[in-house]
């Protein structure tokens, strides 16, 4: 129980290989991706694969990666192009370097 309470709740945008994008959440981000790039992640991605990490949030309760992710969800299309690119780019480092450190934002260059 102690182990749920510390863990990490994500908001996350993947850009998929028609070049929509695809905004969730997970607790598990290395797990989730795995699962969309499978067709196993959600109805939505599973023609649209491969699928890339393009953005993402980090927080503590699920409830607050919920309402971002609908409110990410409530952008236009421009929006989000802009919420990606203002972000500084730190890839994932669990997908990427094999390390659990990492900043609160992270987004695809």
């Amino acid at each position: 129980m102690m182990e749920e309470a510390h863990k990490k709740n994500y908001t996350y945008i993947l850009t998929c290989a028609d070049g929509t994008f695809y905004c969730g959440w997970t607790n598990d981000l290395d797990k989730r991706l795995a699962a969309h790039n499978q067709g196993k992640g959600a109805k939505y991605t599973k023609p649209r694969r491969p699928v890339v990490l393009s953005y993402w949030e980090v927080f503590e309760t699920k409830e607050e990666a919920m309402r971002r992710e609908w409110a990410i969800k409530r952008l236009s299309r421009k929006e989000k192009e802009r919420l990606m690119e203002e972000s500084n780019f730190q890839a994932y480092p669990r997908l990427q370097s094999g390390t659990s450190s990492h900043s609160d934002r992270g987004c695809r260059p």
